[in-house]
């Protein structure tokens, strides 16, 4: 598992356990939400991760974009374990230097206005749900600004707050009534974003490439006609880029050039560490919650923002952006040429898969056994988002491997049946 990014690293490793005992005793102890896990991880080193029973893997779906640097970057691990030994938590009643050398490393990349501040949390559906709150503020129930709006095919993440704005059916059911005042646009279309918006809406959430969703992108002008109607009514735009910021679509923002009110960033922020944040744009926006109104015990402490500003450096250092480009481009262009393949969408190293035919879960299982972890989010979807430090040669081992693992799966389909699978 030798990778030039992490040469020398090693993390501590398991008890000398199989797969099946690991897996055994997961069930036996963890609450089903996440069902049964495919596999025990041990040990990871860049873009590769070992089980329980020694096997390695490719990881192409970097535990949902969040593994930025890869698995034990030693800048990463350096930065944790420096800020650990120094101090490690500290309560909101104070403040250490890295938190606030991380709200304005962001604030910069964002190219935010004067008066505009962060607030941090820890994942992104603490973020958005601090969003939501924000909205809230922004209402008036006397004039009737109590209208918050999303998208079908949103997903913010499964807080209630984060939920409400979520589009899923299976996932807000089980949990309604929800806090109200949500609405669902018609994804990607204009007219009904501009019919909706007036001044009885109060903020406006929108993911600039939906990745639960499938990887789909918001239309050429979507988000700028967003932002003029907002602007024009008094609502609040409210831009998700949990999955999509901090390079991984080869930007450090999937929205650049459309400057919201509020930006929402988590997953690949800490490298894996848990962090998130709420980026507010300008004074008013900023002023909207004051002292006592939202809180968290360990958002921003010490060590997350160690975390996050060792990633950040390493992406600012290293060309690692020029890199996503390029190997996502690569990948995508490889991908579109695949007979099995309908569609390849996405941008950087985001992207989705739409195969012809509904075998999606089965390719994620066939994928895993050859040795490369991938995702489906529908019974026709894969999706990636690996480590941004993914190498060419990397992308290249998948590709030369995939269109045998499509083969196998489709031969061993029952024609006329679908395959289904859960996101």
């Amino acid at each position: 598992m030798n990778n030039p990014e992490t040469s020398g690293t090693q993390p501590g490793t398991a008890a000398a356990e199989s797969q099946n005992e690991w897996l055994n005793r997961y069930e036996s102890s963890l609450m089903g939400v996440f069902g049964a896990p495919q596999r025990a991880l041990v040990r990871g080193s860049g873009c590769y991760v070992e089980d329980a029973d020694g096997k390695q893997y490719l990881d192409l779906l970097g535990g949902i974009a969040v593994n930025s640097l890869g698995h034990a970057h030693p800048a990463l691990v350096a930065a944790v374990s420096d800020q650990l030994g120094t101090l490690g938590h500290v309560s909101n009643f104070f403040t250490s230097p890295p938190q606030v050398e991380l709200a304005e490393r962001l604030l910069a990349l964002a190219d935010a206005p004067q008066g505009s501040k962060v607030f941090f949390a820890n994942s992104g559906a603490e973020a958005n749900e601090a969003a939501f709150k924000l909205a809230r503020r922004n209402s008036d129930p006397a004039a009737g600004r109590t209208r918050i709006l999303a998208l079908e095919g949103a997903f913010h993440g499964r807080t209630m707050g984060a939920l409400a704005l979520t589009a899923k059916p299976a996932y807000r059911e089980p949990f309604e009534p929800l806090p109200g005042g949500v609405e669902h646009l018609p994804f990607g279309d204009i007219d009904a974003l501009l019919a909706a918006v007036d001044e009885t809406v109060a903020a406006v959430f929108l993911e600039p490439i939906q990745g639960e969703a499938g990887v789909r992108p918001l239309p050429e002008g979507y988000l700028q006609a967003a932002r003029d109607a907002t602007r024009a009514a008094g609502a609040l735009l409210v831009i998700d880029e949990v999955q999509t910021g901090i390079g991984r679509t080869g930007k450090w923002f999937a929205s650049e050039g459309v400057m919201p009110d509020a930006m929402t960033l988590a997953k690949g922020l800490g490298g894996g560490f848990p962090v998130g944040a709420l980026i507010t744009f300008g004074e008013r926006t900023s002023g909207l919650l004051a002292a006592g109104m939202h809180g968290t015990t360990f958002g921003g402490n010490p060590v997350a923002a160690a975390a996050a500003l060792a990633t950040l450096t390493v992406l600012e250092s290293r060309e690692v952006l020029a890199n996503v480009r390029a190997t996502g481009d690569y990948l995508r262009r490889e991908l579109a040429a695949m007979d099995a393949v309908a569609e390849v969408r996405g941008e950087g190293l985001l992207i989705g898969i739409e195969l012809n035919d509904d075998v999606a879960p089965a390719v994620v299982a066939a994928a895993l056994k050859a040795g490369y972890i991938i995702n489906s989010t529908g019974p026709a979807t894969l999706r990636l988002a690996p480590p941004l430090i993914l190498t060419a040669e990397q992308a290249g081992s998948f590709l030369g491997a995939l269109p045998d693992i499509l083969a196998t799966v489709r031969a061993a389909a029952t024609p006329g049946t679908t395959i289904e699978g859960k996101p």
